[in-house]
């Protein structure tokens, strides 16, 4: 058997998507749980699309996630090759001249199929439903569906996977590898990711580029796992991977053939989860980029609360929501108390300045134990939902929080 090979073909004409990234690791699984090679292709030949910097955000999102390509290639060098190869399907009969491009010469009623690899099916075309597409257009440019398949197999490709939107194109590449004489390599077709709202995932609601989801605050180990796990199930049920696991487990009878759903929850559970491995020094030194106020408190401090808002947090970014009550004064809201917050406030600064275990005060002041902690939270931090308040009063220091309760009474 040959030496697998695969290859990430992305073009560098905007940010990279959540289905992008998601192929790119599927190819470097399945290339390196082989031993094989992966290869990196982009795909320039859009010029007018082409995002400036954008083939430095691709190398750069891949490093970011351990994947190291073997191969690199650039189409827009390689012109002269789809060039001779387009010249020579003229000649041969299979493509002809038309205003300065060369299009595709399609016959009549014959059919084309393949087996796909990740559907597990065969699917076919009769070749009277396709058109004569161009191959090469007029400035010299191929266009994709030339590029794609001289390159594949110049490139010795043996295992294509690309997303589900790009099956139409299949039958053209089928013809074009028959014409050429060219083997053809296995070809799977991935499923699409699924909004929860339903159709296809779409950059409108909300970000699902890769850099957006990373400045957003979440991890690429908690992005990693979250990703491989939409279209493809290990055997075992088995739920956190590191990279070199997973290329250790992985396995192409794992496809899964239903659309997966991109599940925000299960993305923050991910996250969290990846956040609680890390060690609090180095949590801290991820939220001092955040602040510049929490910056420049004293490193015991710092790492105090760290150490209490790093299991109630869900992204990176989330941290000054969740922690600015320690270095600012909150603005609180008088709608968000209950009834009975002034006798509950009372009790409580009446308990920290005679040294009294706030624990004990619901009891002794025949207080709702639930009502009087959230009072108490509401005022000294302006919200419901925060690090636990003892601890947190004990952080921002008594006299601090004497003076927050008598504010707002």
């Amino acid at each position: 058997m040959s030496k697998v090979r695969t290859r990430f073909a992305p073009s560098p004409t905007g940010s990279m998507h959540i289905g992008n990234l998601r192929t790119a690791f599927y190819a470097y699984v399945l290339a390196k749980h082989e031993n094989g090679d992966f290869v990196l292709r982009i795909e320039d030949t859009d010029k007018k699309r082409e995002v400036e910097g954008g083939i430095n955000e691709i190398k750069g999102l891949l490093k970011i996630f351990g994947i190291k390509w073997d191969e690199y290639y650039v189409q827009s060098e390689r012109l002269d090759l789809y060039k001779d190869a387009a010249k020579r399907l003229v000649k041969e009969g299979y493509a002809y001249e038309d205003e300065g491009a060369i299009r595709i010469k399609i016959p009549k009623n014959e059919t084309v199929l393949y087996h796909d690899f990740v559907l597990d099916k065969n699917i076919s075309w009769n070749t009277d439903t396709l058109k004569d597409l161009v191959l090469l257009k007029s400035d010299g440019f191929p266009t994709y569906h030339l590029a794609v398949v001289v390159d594949d197999h110049e490139m010795s490709i043996t295992h294509v996977l690309r997303g589900h939107d790009w099956l139409p194109s299949t039958p053209l590449h089928l013809l074009l590898y028959k014409f050429f004489g060219y083997k053809i390599p296995e070809i799977g077709h991935l499923t699409d990711i699924m909004d929860p709202e339903g159709g296809k995932l779409s950059k409108r609601k909300g970000s699902t580029s890769v850099s957006g989801l990373i400045n957003e605050g979440y991890l690429p180990e908690a992005l990693f796992n979250f990703v491989v796990l939409l279209g493809w199930a290990p055997k075992d049920n088995q739920e956190l991977f590191t990279l070199s696991e997973f290329v250790k487990a992985f396995d192409p009878k794992g496809f899964q053939v239903a659309n997966p759903i991109f599940n925000r929850d299960k993305l923050d559970w991910f996250n969290g989860y990846y956040i609680r491995q890390i060690s609090n020094e180095n949590l801290l030194k991820k939220f001092e980029n955040l602040n510049l106020k929490f910056e420049k408190l004293n490193e015991n401090l710092k790492l105090k609360i760290v150490n209490l808002v790093k299991d109630r947090i869900k992204k990176i970014n989330d941290f000054n929501e969740l922690a600015k009550f320690f270095w600012e004064m909150p603005k609180v809201d008088k709608k968000l108390l209950g009834k009975n917050y002034k006798e509950h406030l009372s009790a409580a600064i009446d308990a920290i300045e005679k040294g009294t275990p706030l624990d004990k005060v619901p009891k002794d002041n025949n207080f709702k134990v639930g009502d009087f902690f959230m009072d108490l939270r509401i005022a000294v931090t302006g919200s419901r939902f925060t690090p636990p308040i003892n601890e947190s009063i004990e952080i921002i220091g008594k006299e601090e929080a004497l003076e927050r309760l008598k504010i707002v009474l």
